[in-house]
């Protein structure tokens, strides 16, 4: 399955997302037998707070069918990027939509780009920019750990991405890319992504391009910045973005006859003495009183046409 293009119909091998509710999705694998810890193939059944599901009995239903469990039921959902990115193993520390957002805009990733990106990790942000870049474009990943590029590879595989990305292990910042005059836009997520500008440069073409980095901590973008200008990238600018969600609630407030005195002190009256009226009920729309606070700071900035780096 492709999480670039859709599909009707749900066949063996893809990968789906049950809904339950905001709280409650899962991504599986339809697969109708695995393995134990022993190595010994038993039939494939899912477990869920709401009940068990055999998972063989998805094959041939439409996505956004009403799936049955046990003790629930829970909705088939077609895999996306951004559900990929809730619903993923966090095998490292990850990006989320509205950082994801931002990047695939600031590097103006679009069908035919060729992007290098520096620590893979869990693979989220991998994700969307397959299905930007896709299908004439490619993406070359890198991590330091082996392991978690061989897990990386294999789900690109299961997902439909294996024509358009390449994984490799590789330290970026000590070996470089080995890439020349190839990439659009370079990613950096990684502790010194100043290490890794000028392995980047080589990397991206003589044409052009942009450059992306995403660090926790303000000390490492200022080294960052530092290690940009020294290369000769223009334009430098460091962004942070917070995602503010706003909540639609029924409202109850008591109305007061502010001319209607009283000095008794009635169940009618309030403790100031003034008349109450019939409380007033209205729909109003509030800032949620918490919301998710600093992820990191992206620094972007443009690499120049040759000619116009040497004119300066």
């Amino acid at each position: 399955m492709s999480f670039a293009n859709t599909k009707c119909v749900v066949e063996e091998g893809d990968t789906v997302i049950i809904y339950v509710n905001p709280q409650a999705m899962y991504a599986l694998q339809v697969k109708p037998l695995i393995a134990t810890k022993k190595g010994d193939m038993v039939e494939n059944i899912f477990q869920t707070a709401y009940g068990a599901l055999k998972v063989q009995e998805l094959v041939g239903k439409k996505f956004g069918h009403k799936v049955q469990f046990s003790r629930g039921w829970g909705y088939l959902l077609h895999p996306t990027p951004e559900l990929w990115t809730l619903n993923l193993k966090h095998r490292t520390q990850i990006l989320y939509t509205p950082d994801i957002s931002l990047i695939v805009m600031q590097l103006d990733l679009k069908a035919g780009s060729v992007i290098v990106e520096s620590g893979t990790g869990s693979g989220s942000l991998s994700h969307a920019i397959l299905r930007a870049i896709a299908p004439t474009g490619h993406l070359h990943t890198f991590d330091f750990h082996q392991q978690r590029v061989e897990i990386v590879t294999q789900e690109f595989s299961d997902h439909g991405w294996e024509p358009f990305v390449t994984a490799k292990q590789r330290d970026a910042c000590k070996d470089g890319f080995d890439l020349e005059n190839v990439a659009d836009a370079v990613f950096l997520d990684l502790p010194n992504p100043w290490l890794a500008i000028p392995h980047s440069v080589k990397a991206l073409k003589k044409s052009g391009g942009r450059i992306c980095t995403f660090s926790p901590c303000i000390e490492q973008t200022q080294k960052t910045c530092e290690g940009l200008l020294a290369e000769g990238f223009k334009y430098i600018e460091t962004m942070e973005c917070l995602q503010r969600e706003y909540q639609v609630k029924n409202i109850t407030l008591p109305e007061i006859d502010d001319y209607n005195f009283s000095f008794c002190n009635t169940p009618e009256t309030n403790c100031e003495g003034n008349q109450k009226k019939d409380d007033r009920k209205f729909r109003a729309v509030l800032p949620a009183l918490q919301m998710a606070g600093h992820t990191g700071y992206l620094t972007f900035a443009t690499w120049p046409r040759q000619s116009e780096k040497c004119q300066t």
